[in-house]
C-alpha cells in the first residue's frame, strides 16, 4: 500500500451516505496532498536493484568461464586421446624415440604380472624388442576424463605380446594417467590388468 492512498481511501468511506441518505452536518476535512516515497524508500528501493543487478552480472560471470571450462577439456581430452594412439601405434612399430616422446621423464609403468619398470627400462625393451608389441588394439571405447593439468584414459584392448621365446595373446584393462607441463601432456603412470588373470590360462 502506498503512502497517502490508503490514507485517502479510509477517509473517503468515513463519509459514506447514513441511513436516511443525508450526509453528516460536519464539513468533510480536505484530503491529504499524495505524498512523494520518502527518501529512505528510495535509498531502499536503489539498494535492492542494485543487488538484483550484481546477482545477474555474478551469474553471468560464473557461466561464461564454466561454459569455456568445458569446451577447453573436450579440446584436451581429444589432444590426450590422440596421443594415446600415437604411443600404441609406437609401441607396436617398436619405434622407441617416439614412445620416449610420449612419456615424461618420471613415467613408470606396472605391466600385467604386476612388475613395476622405469621410463628407461621400458624403453630398452621396447627398442630391442625383448618387449615386442606385436598386436595393441582397444576393444572398448578410449575414455578420457581431464581435471586441470591431469588426464586419465581408461580402455580395454586385446594385446598379443612376444617376450623373448614366450608370445602371449590376452585382454587387459589399461589406465594410463597423463600430465600437462611446459604447454604439452605426458604420460606419467601406466597400468595394465590381465583379464582373466595372467598368464592368459593361468
Amino acid at each position: 500500500m502506498t503512502p497517502g492512498r490508503g490514507l485517502l481511501q479510509w477517509r473517503s468511506s468515513s463519509w459514506s451516505p447514513s441511513a436516511t441518505g443525508r450526509r453528516s452536518s460536519a464539513p468533510p476535512e480536505p484530503a491529504s496532498p499524495r505524498r512523494s516515497p520518502t527518501p529512505l524508500l528510495v535509498v531502499a528501493l536503489a539498494i535492492a536493484l542494485a543487488a538484483v543487478a550484481v546477482a545477474v552480472a555474478g551469474v553471468s560471470s560464473v557461466l561464461r568461464p564454466a561454459d569455456a571450462s568445458d569446451a577447453t577439456a573436450a579440446s584436451a581430452a581429444r589432444e590426450v586421446s590422440e596421443l594415446d594412439r600415437t604411443l600404441r601405434k609406437a609401441l607396436v612399430a617398436a619405434d622407441a624415440e617416439t614412445v620416449g616422446w610420449v612419456l615424461a621423464p618420471t613415467f613408470e609403468l606396472v605391466d600385467p604380472s604386476g612388475e613395476r619398470q622405469t621410463r628407461r627400462e621400458y624403453l630398452r625393451a621396447v627398442s630391442s624388442r625383448s618387449l615386442d608389441y606385436e598386436a595393441f588394439d582397444p576393444t572398448t571405447p578410449v575414455e578420457v576424463r581431464v581435471s586441470g593439468e591431469v588426464a586419465v584414459v581408461t580402455y580395454e584392448s586385446q594385446l598379443q605380446v612376444a617376450a623373448g621365446s614366450t608370445r602371449l595373446r590376452h585382454r587387459a584393462w589399461h589406465t594410463h594417467v597423463y600430465e600437462r607441463a611446459d604447454g604439452r601432456w605426458r604420460q606419467v603412470w601406466s597400468q595394465a590388468t590381465a583379464v582373466g588373470g595372467f598368464p592368459p590360462g593361468s
